[in-house]
């Protein structure tokens, strides 16, 4: 009975260690952080078409100035300016992280100021220009949190963080599509996003309070590489602003890419098929569930209530789990499970597609869809989080992100068609089975044995 207490005890004890990882000042700062995060993006996108709407803007040119977002599609371009260039006085005094995150909500700040005293008949133009510096600075400053984020935490709590982040997020996105919308059918909209200027305080005064990570590369510049120093050698012929430039290129651009494959050799590819893939199956469904819910026959006031507010719930809820069972038990086991989840949940919608309208398997099923959808997405944050080279961190994890969206964005565009062609329970099944492809990838990798350390 002892060994049976002491054994349970310890059980309990472990546990309590992984719940506790929330009470850490940086992970807790995660949550702030990914509530200035998640604020912008709506707010070029389909917040912005609303307003838009209002004003007497004509669809085509709505739909036209939705490709503002496509600038977090390409962060990865000037992530390596984020990674090495030091900016005059913000990186002596807040550091390099610091420096370049407030910086990057000073623009958002700025951009959602001037969108504020716009009027989209008569200075549009204005409005997309300020809408396209929001949409950069807000790039930005995703590029710097999630370089933070990584460097900030040991390996083990990147779950957690990852959960804090995603949390805070969904909580910005509320309150720039729910929230914008309150205060501008109450108000107006140069009001409403007025509103949304001044909740970027939050994001300020966290970068404010947090500390700046140390870095591995701090105390070696990019000159003192040695791909750099080899580059340096090879094109003594070169006029020196020509070499000069050339250098920080490979230093800042080719090394990070250089290193990840150097890392983790053939297993690279396979890596980079895992990140492409993962995503594939929830995004594919999630464009056409929607039209889904409608054509079932519930109405929208039913879809926001279930959705928006108790699915919001849910996938907060999924996240935080996520994260203490990546404290728990690791970042592989926990991916796969959710690889397997998200996949089944496809499953479910195929049977509910079979049945009438009702509320309470809408919440069922909407339930363990962003339950499992919230664990995944703290899972494969970590895992990306662990793939990073810390000299290189916000290069390499731009690249990550970005490309975890591409394949999955691509395909998800011929959900439509499909549905059209084979009816809602096919899509599902097809779907479900898209995250085949991840699940077997990340079995494979989980044989491989210990994945590689961040440096």
């Amino acid at each position: 009975m002892n060994s049976e207490q002491t054994a349970h005890d310890g059980r309990r004890a472990v546990w309590l260690e992984a719940i506790a990882v929330y009470r850490q000042p940086r992970v807790l700062a995660m949550l702030f952080l990914g509530f200035s995060a998640g604020l912008p993006l709506l707010l070029v996108f389909g917040t912005l078409s609303a307003w838009l709407f209002r004003a007497g803007v004509d669809k085509g040119t709505i739909g036209h100035i939705s490709w503002v977002a496509l600038l977090y599609a390409l962060k990865f371009a000037w992530a390596p300016l984020v990674d090495r260039v030091s900016l005059p006085v913000l990186t002596r005094v807040l550091g390099h992280r610091r420096g370049w995150m407030l910086l990057a909500q000073a623009g958002v700040i700025f951009g959602l100021l001037t969108m504020s005293g716009t009027d989209p008949q008569a200075q549009l133009a204005v409005l997309v220009w300020a809408a396209l510096l929001v949409a950069f600075s807000s790039a930005t400053q995703d590029i710097s949190i999630d370089a933070w984020r990584i460097e900030a935490a040991v390996v083990q709590w990147q779950g957690a963080m990852a959960a804090m982040y995603q949390v805070g997020y969904r909580l910005g996105m509320m309150v720039a599509s729910a929230g914008a919308l309150y205060i501008a059918h109450f108000e107006s909209w140069p009001a409403a996003y007025f509103a949304m200027a001044c909740a970027m305080g939050v994001g300020v005064v966290t970068t404010l309070l947090i500390p700046e990570p140390e870095r591995t590369i701090s105390d070696i510049t990019w000159q003192q590489e040695q791909r750099v120093l080899d580059f340096m050698e090879r094109s003594r012929a070169w006029s020196p602003r020509v070499r000069h430039v050339a250098a920080w290129f490979v230093g800042a651009v080719v090394s990070p890419f250089l290193d990840f494959f150097a890392r983790n050799g053939r297993f690279a590819l396979v890596i980079l098929a895992l990140i492409s893939l993962f995503r594939i199956s929830d995004i594919t469904m999630g464009i056409m569930a929607y039209p889904f819910y409608l054509e079932l026959g519930f109405d929208e006031a039913q879809v926001a209530s279930v959705s928006k507010v108790f699915g919001l719930i849910m996938t907060m809820a999924g996240a935080v789990l996520g994260g203490v069972l990546v404290v728990r038990y690791g970042v592989m086991p926990i991916l796969l499970a959710g690889a397997v989840l998200v996949a089944l949940t496809n499953l479910v919608f195929a049977w509910l597609a079979t049945q009438g309208p009702q509320v309470g398997l809408l919440m069922l099923v909407i339930s363990g869809d962003n339950l499992s959808g919230g664990m995944a997405g703290s899972a494969f944050i970590a895992y990306l989080s662990s793939l990073t080279n810390r000299a290189y961190t916000a290069t390499q994890y731009a690249l990550f992100s970005s490309l975890m969206l591409l394949l999955p964005k691509f395909i998800g565009g011929f959900s439509g068609d499909v549905v059209q062609a084979y009816g809602y329970v096919s899509f599902f099944v097809y779907a479900a089975a898209l995250g085949i492809p991840a699940i077997v990838l990340i079995l494979y990798l989980m044989r491989r044995g210990p994945q590689p350390a961040q440096r």
